[in-house]
């Protein structure tokens, strides 16, 4: 994608000085269906926001880049046609990748054992197209660009990475995230999501808090909490046992129109202990977003600074709400309010 092509409503925002420590550079980007089609045009796409970070001088060797939750999901539809592209709704993508893959999608779906046996079966039958897109998507990103990358997140069974290569196996599904360093290669460990929506439960399975790992990055010690994860004490307990110096959030709510509308309260089996049900129906999505995720979190798992970011778009029917946020502990947070896309950079 060309500077040209990016939507025009992008905002810039930036944090902070240059001391030579990084920089968490954190990419909200806009995506359509289309943007799938191939590994190649979600390269082009991605691309076009690190070029635009690259032209304000934001990135170096210490720069972290954050993608948002879910962005390499709809890797399950690339090389699959138009026709599911052009879907007016998600259902409709999913029926028509069903009968693109007959024999396999319907065994898998049979054969599935979570309630919502159509997601599990699709995304099991498309799992080795997802792991190779999503790792050659994120490698050639981090290595073309020279900076760590915190690919967002995607679903697979199982996953793991073998011989420097991100491989879907055989299980429960999970949403994931992976690191990958400058050179292109995934850190050993992934991210797997703890606490999971009431969408998510369903067809995916959970990670456990004690697994979550803190990366040794050129800016510091990183820590990935996948959406949810981010509303509960104990996963910044988990990231403070292990040092953590850097905190980066990848996010994404399917509601659109909800960011400044009444908090209808937590999305998921059961919300964090310390919510106060006072604050449901008087606070805004936002203000939930703030008084209970990073920026009131940060403090207590003892590291410096952190981002969030989340995905927009225009994605078949479904919604995509939220306002990315740069967080210095013990400092005011710095938020943009939900767009078609934005770059924050935040100076650690």
């Amino acid at each position: 994608m060309n500077l040209s092509d990016m939507p025009k409503s992008v905002q810039l925002r930036e944090a902070g000085a240059a001391r030579g420590g990084g920089n968490l550079v954190g990419i909200q980007p806009w995506m359509t269906p289309a943007d799938y089609a191939s590994e190649g045009t979600l390269v082009s796409r991605l691309a076009g926001y690190l070029e635009a970070a690259k032209r304000q001088g934001w990135l170096n060797a210490r720069t972290i880049v954050v993608f948002p939750e879910y962005l390499g999901t709809w890797l399950v539809i690339t090389g699959e046609g138009p026709a599911v592209h052009r879907a007016a709704r998600l259902s409709h993508a999913m029926q028509r990748l069903l009968l693109r893959h007959p024999i396999r999608a319907f065994a898998a779906v049979f054969a599935a054992r979570e309630k919502d046996r159509v997601a599990a079966g699709l995304f099991r039958v498309r799992a080795r197209a997802i792991a190779r897109g999503y790792q050659g998507t994120f490698s050639r990103l981090a290595r073309d660009f020279g900076v760590t990358v915190v690919a967002g997140s995607t679903v697979l069974p199982n996953p793991s990475v073998r011989r420097d290569k991100i491989v879907a196996g055989e299980g429960p599904l999970y949403n994931v995230s992976a690191v990958f360093g400058p050179d292109g290669i995934p850190y050993p460990k992934l991210v797997r999501k703890v606490n999971l929506t009431s969408a998510e439960s369903p067809f995916l399975a959970s990670g456990s808090v004690t697994e979550l790992p803190v990366f040794e990055t050129p800016a510091g010690r990183l820590g990935v909490l996948i959406c949810a994860d981010s509303w509960y004490p104990e996963p910044y307990d988990r990231l403070r046992s292990q040092g953590v110096e850097l905190i980066a959030v990848p996010s994404y709510i399917a509601q659109q129109g909800c960011w400044n509308e009444p908090w209808h309260g937590y999305d998921g089996a059961a919300g964090p202990d310390d919510v106060d049900k006072l604050d449901v129906g008087y606070l805004t999505e936002a203000q939930a977003w703030r008084a209970y995720t990073l920026p009131a979190r940060i403090s207590s798992s003892g590291a410096r600074a952190g981002i969030n970011v989340f995905l927009s778009g225009a994605l078949w029917d479904l919604g995509a709400e939220g306002g990315s946020v740069m967080v210095t502990a013990g400092q005011a947070s710095v938020e943009v309010q939900p767009a078609r896309g934005a770059l924050l950079n935040l100076w650690v």
